[in-house]
């Protein structure tokens, strides 16, 4: 059975855009896109995502100390 897909925010609020979780992905899975403002957000491909949460585990918001 395959893990599920890590979720790296929600809400917009949840994400700071320090593309920590894309300079770690071992399969760059993770691409940063532009909302309508500008602001660059990260985006896992499924297919291309191995599911090892390296961007959870490097995300500082959900890893605050």
């Amino acid at each position: 059975m395959q893990k599920d897909k890590p979720i790296l925010f929600d809400r917009k609020e949840q994400c700071c855009g320090c593309t920590a979780c894309f300079a770690v992905c071992p399969k760059n899975a993770i691409t940063m896109k532009p909302d309508e403002e500008g602001f660059m957000y990260p985006n896992i491909n499924d297919e291309m995502c191995i599911r090892c949460y390296k961007c959870i585990t490097v995300c500082p918001i959900k890893n605050k100390l």
